[in-house]
């Protein structure tokens, strides 16, 4: 059977079994990490089935995170087959952190010449989030860390809509190449460090800092 050849999540692997209260959250969160940490890789497909099983839950939550992703655009929904992780080039992400520049660049800056300091005072557990997930060498929840760090930036413009538009353009940005080398810990870390001295930045107030910071921040995001 076609089914019988599709490929799981690698063994050696230990994914996380979830509980039955918000199941569909819970796989569609396992099914982005491994997404990001290129478990689930680019161009192969995969079962709701086969996943279900490994997860431990039925395939339905599973076909449930499997749409949600496709609206994303990380993978195609194929019947009677299951699902295809999609393909994405270094062009794509390279518009991508563009566009995030476009959007958040401006905003930083105007959010540095009028937020205190004492409300960036208050994002250092955000940052700090960021610097361990990168010690630690951990792809998925630096992923994770990197994202609310820039959510809980933006929020402070007050603007939800900037945030949601903001958050999926960095869940796009975050999909690994086909045949990429998994991110290693010295560039997590050489990011998590980004987002420490802008943060310190933005408490000392000094803008030219900050712009220098920004700008580089989305720079080196591009491949």
């Amino acid at each position: 059977m076609e089914e019988d050849r599709v490929p799981l999540i690698p063994a050696q692997k230990e994914t996380r079994k979830v509980l039955r209260h918000s199941v569909r959250g819970q796989i569609l969160d396992a099914l982005r990490a491994a997404l990001v940490d290129g478990e689930l890789v680019p161009g192969e497909i995969y079962s709701g089935p086969a996943l279900g099983e490994r997860f431990g839950v039925s395939a339905t939550p599973v076909r449930e995170a499997m749409q949600q992703l496709a609206l994303e655009g990380a993978v195609e929904c194929l019947p009677n087959r299951g699902f295809r992780v999609l393909s994405h080039t270094a062009r794509e992400l390279a518009e991508l952190a563009e566009v995030r520049a476009l959007l958040e660049v401006p905003v930083m800056l105007r959010l540095a010449r009028r937020v205190p300091a004492e409300t960036w005072e208050a994002l250092r557990p955000a940052a700090a989030a960021t610097a361990e997930a990168a010690a630690a060498g951990d792809v998925p929840a630096y992923a994770e860390a990197d994202r609310a760090f820039h959510r809980e930036v933006l929020a402070l413009a007050g603007n939800d809509q900037l945030v949601q538009v903001a958050e999926e353009l960095h869940r796009r940005a975050q999909w690994p190449l086909p045949g990429a080398a998994r991110v290693r810990r010295a560039e997590l870390v050489a990011d998590a460090a980004e987002h420490s001295a802008l943060l310190e930045a933005l408490i000392a107030g000094d803008l030219a800092v900050v712009e220098s910071l920004v700008r580089e921040h989305f720079a080196t995001a591009a491949p």
